[in-house]
């Protein structure tokens, strides 16, 4: 009798695509969120697994996840490992932040235990890291299993406010500069970047970490916090 109503419900029923805020996610393998970034804005590829809203930058689709072979290993969401557990293992550290407004946060990955955005959380699910190399590692196998590592890789792309590289962990070693602890707190440095402050670090929207090219404490963007961050070696993470 209304030989249009099927059509309407399908109207009606549709949802437009939030728009991603700039300097958010935008894309990025096994990445299921919304992918339109504002006007002026543009998502931009920082590496396989993540990809950010930047002001100024061309609009363009995010790049599809690549077909891929068992050898090369991607981020599916799923655990890489079960996780070391919550008594810290011989050999790492826990990493966390000791200044407002991240006191005792504590650096992990998201997912938990798997490749993808490095942040600092919660210390009921902090990672467990040591520097091998200049490489800095993160064990996500349990205690007897065989060892599983996961790296942190460092963008070559500046983000935010052009004063920053993104981190995120991967099954892949790093292959733009090296880390390193100097005393307790946790340094990195590039082959033609000159920091003033090589401990220096973001804290930006989402917990997600950043390598903070400039100076502590000057300039801070928008929604993001300074800190510095460094290894604990009690037996078990703290609040």
């Amino acid at each position: 009798m209304y030989p249009f109503t099927a059509a309407v419900l399908v109207v009606l029923c549709g949802t437009a695509s939030a728009i991603v805020g700039d300097w958010q996610q935008c894309g990025g393998t096994s990445y299921a969120g919304d992918t339109h970034c504002a006007t002026g804005s543009g998502c931009v590829v920082i590496n396989q697994y993540y990809s950010q809203c930047q002001p100024g930058a061309v609009p363009v689709d995010p790049v599809p996840e690549t077909p891929t072979t068992p050898e090369t290993p991607v981020a599916t969401g799923t655990p890489a490992g079960t996780g070391p557990g919550k008594t810290l293992q011989s050999g790492y550290y826990w990493i966390r932040a000791v200044a407002a407004p991240n006191y005792h946060k504590y650096m992990q990955t998201k997912p938990l235990y798997a490749p993808g955005t490095a942040l600092l959380g919660d210390y009921t699910t902090a990672g467990q890291f040591q520097v091998q190399d200049g490489q800095l590692v993160q064990l996500v196998s349990a205690p007897g299993e065989a060892v599983k590592q996961l790296y942190a890789t460092v963008s070559k792309t500046r983000s935010i406010n052009n004063a920053s590289l993104a981190v995120s962990f991967t099954a892949e070693k790093n292959a733009y500069g090296t880390f390193k602890f100097g005393g307790d707190d946790l340094q990195w440095s590039g082959p033609d970047v000159t920091r003033p402050n090589p401990s220096a670090w973001f804290v930006c929207t989402g917990q997600q970490m950043y390598i903070n090219l400039g100076n502590y404490a000057y300039q801070t963007p928008s929604g993001c916090a300074d800190q510095t961050i460094h290894y604990y070696n009690d037996k078990t993470a703290n609040n």
